[in-house]
């Protein structure tokens, strides 16, 4: 800067009140509604394979019978879940979160 003004920023430790009022501030985005999706599986096939499809036609996913299955959060992969049924509806029991480094985009 000119006239040899120097800038000063506050710090954001965890000791900070700027911090505990940004964790205050994140509870205004708690009724934000998240896209969340559960990747069994992909494929890639050729249109003529596709286009021959019909009803009972099975479509092989690449992935194993035992492997975790893929949550994602708008996008952004979080976590690692297996398939459980509730009241005769499907649903995913997390087995594992991913650490914020490790998110990842489709």
């Amino acid at each position: 800067m000119e006239g040899g003004n120097k800038m000063m920023f506050q710090s954001f430790d965890n000791n900070n009140e700027n911090t505990k009022t940004v964790k205050q501030d994140i509870r205004l985005l708690e009724d934000v509604p998240m896209e969340v999706t559960v990747e069994l599986g992909r494929t890639e096939m050729k249109i003529s394979d596709i286009l021959a499809l019909g009803k009972g036609s099975v479509i092989e996913l690449g992935r194993e019978q035992s492997e975790a299955l893929d949550i994602f959060v708008n996008g952004k992969l979080i976590g690692k879940g297996e398939v459980v049924i509730i009241d005769d509806k499907l649903g995913i029991r997390l087995t594992s979160v991913c650490k914020p480094n490790k998110y990842t985009a489709t």
